[in-house]
């Protein structure tokens, strides 16, 4: 028997274009069977070659119209390792594979570590798991004995889009240091000058854009007047933060009994055809009973495990907030009654519901924050008989 361990020195989360970085190490691993009776050449244990490489599928609703894959993210497809064959969905990336040797052997309790590396595309797609679209990575690891079938690891692996466009010169030119409180009483040294790499100059970007505090105020009004003011402090946002807002109802002529705020994702199809599809998937939830406050506010958190916005040639990812203000005009909730502390809700209450949707940025953080908040899992093991 021969064991197949793979381990991601780097962890299971990447952004686009990082390098990957996977130990894998073939074991033979010694047995009471292993006599020493036994002949050298009966004990060794051999495999022809084995290889690695990165493949990303896409699957999709049977609704939406599948394209066909690019020339250049098929060219190397064609390969020894039959992925095609067993999963489902379209192949959208294969690297070209690298073979990690020819011909191994392996004493009993011998065991061979080899380093495999790649670069993930810089335009592919992010990890995604939607509705209508679904992206999914893993490191295929593939090896064969001698007149024997093709043996498969998979080790599966979360790519996050960087999606800063042009802000990444321009915040960079900008300003060069980090937006942090600074403490006046630590003593200021200079930083040594460090090769900066240009993932460190992406999340460096990142955490520009979305620490920049730019408060936005909205009068929410309806047909009968004005139902709240309400604030909220930047409009970008970074996986694993929370949503931040307040809510003044001291300048509404409407009541407001209730109010509820979802972090929502529209996720489109981005063909121009008769199947354009949309999905909307609400994900956190705040709600409150607000009748008789004149101040609240909203605490939204952004879990790990979203997706920040992209776009591909398939389908587009867009982010929101969405609110739901429940209001009455009734006579019943006027006067100083609602100061009262025996005062009681009425039996009925004339309602009316108002929607309205802001578009917010979401972008990726750090992937070492993304793998330890999920807990997700580095090592994979194989056990060829």
């Amino acid at each position: 028997m021969i064991e197949v361990n793979a381990k991601l020195l780097k962890g299971p989360v990447y952004l686009s274009g990082e390098t990957i970085e996977c130990s894998i190490s073939f074991i033979h691993p010694k047995s009471l069977q292993h006599k020493v009776s036994q002949s050298n050449n009966d004990a060794f244990e051999s495999l022809a070659w084995a290889s690695a490489q990165i493949h990303c599928q896409c699957t999709t609703d049977g609704k939406v119209s599948k394209l066909k894959p690019d020339g250049d993210s098929m060219a190397f497809s064609d390969t020894a390792l039959p992925v095609n064959t067993q999963d489902a969905g379209l192949q959208e990336i294969a690297t070209k594979p690298k073979i990690l040797f020819c011909d191994l052997r392996l004493s009993p309790g011998q065991a061979k570590t080899y380093i495999y590396r790649e670069k993930i595309p810089n335009d592919a797609p992010p990890s995604y798991r939607g509705q209508l679209v679904k992206y999914s990575y893993k490191i295929t690891i593939g090896t064969q004995r001698v007149n024997s079938p093709i043996k498969l690891l998979k080790v599966p692996i979360r790519v996050l889009p960087v999606n800063i466009g042009m802000d990444v010169g321009g915040l960079c030119n900008e300003t060069s240091d980090e937006l942090s409180p600074a403490n006046p009483f630590l003593e200021v040294r200079e930083k040594e000058k460090e090769i900066e790499t240009p993932f460190d100059l992406a999340l460096q970007a990142l955490q520009n854009i979305t620490a920049r505090r730019n408060p936005n105020f909205y009068m929410i009004s309806n047909t009968w007047g004005k139902v709240a003011r309400f604030c909220l402090f930047k409009p970008a946002y970074k996986l694993g933060e929370d949503i931040i807002g307040t809510f003044d109802f001291t300048v509404a002529t409407v009541k407001c009994v209730q109010v509820s705020v979802s972090l929502q994702c529209e996720e489109e199809t981005t063909i121009e055809d008769k199947t354009k599809q949309t999905r909307i998937i609400t994900f956190s939830k705040h709600h409150e009973v607000c009748l008789g406050l004149q101040h609240t506010q909203l605490i939204l958190p952004i879990p790990l495990h979203l997706t920040p916005a992209f776009e591909t040639k398939l389908v587009s990812l867009k982010w929101r907030l969405h609110f739901e203000f429940v209001t009455s005009t009734s006579p019943k909730l006027d006067g100083p009654k609602l100061e009262d502390s025996d005062w009681k809700a009425p039996a009925e209450l004339p309602i009316e519901t108002m929607v309205w949707s802001l578009p917010i940025r979401l972008f990726s953080t750090s992937p070492e924050q993304v793998a330890q908040g999920l807990q997700a899992n580095n090592s994979y093991r194989l056990a060829i008989r």
